[in-house]
C-alpha cells in the first residue's frame, strides 16, 4: 500500500519524533525547526503510522492512494 503523507509546519514543534521514527520520509529544517516530509508518497507503512501516532501535535496527515 502506499501512503501520503502531509505536516502541518504552522502547527509542527519541531520535537523530531518524526525524523526518529522514519528518516527515510521525514527530515528536519535547522532553519526553521519544523520538520518536513522528504518523500509525500511512500510504502513505509509501518514507520509512517508510527510518527504520526508519536507526533505530539497531530500535525502528520497520513491518506492512503
Amino acid at each position: 500500500m502506499v501512503l501520503t503523507v502531509t505536516i502541518d509546519e504552522d502547527e509542527c514543534i519541531g520535537c523530531q519524533s518524526c525524523v526518529e521514527l522514519c528518516p527515510d520520509v521525514f527530515g528536519f529544517d535547522d532553519e526553521t525547526e519544523k520538520a518536513f516530509v522528504y518523500k509525500a508518497h511512500s510504502g513505509e507503512e509501518e514507520c509512517i503510522e508510527d510518527a504520526a501516532a508519536a507526533c505530539p501535535v497531530d500535525c502528520i496527515e497520513v491518506e492512503e492512494e
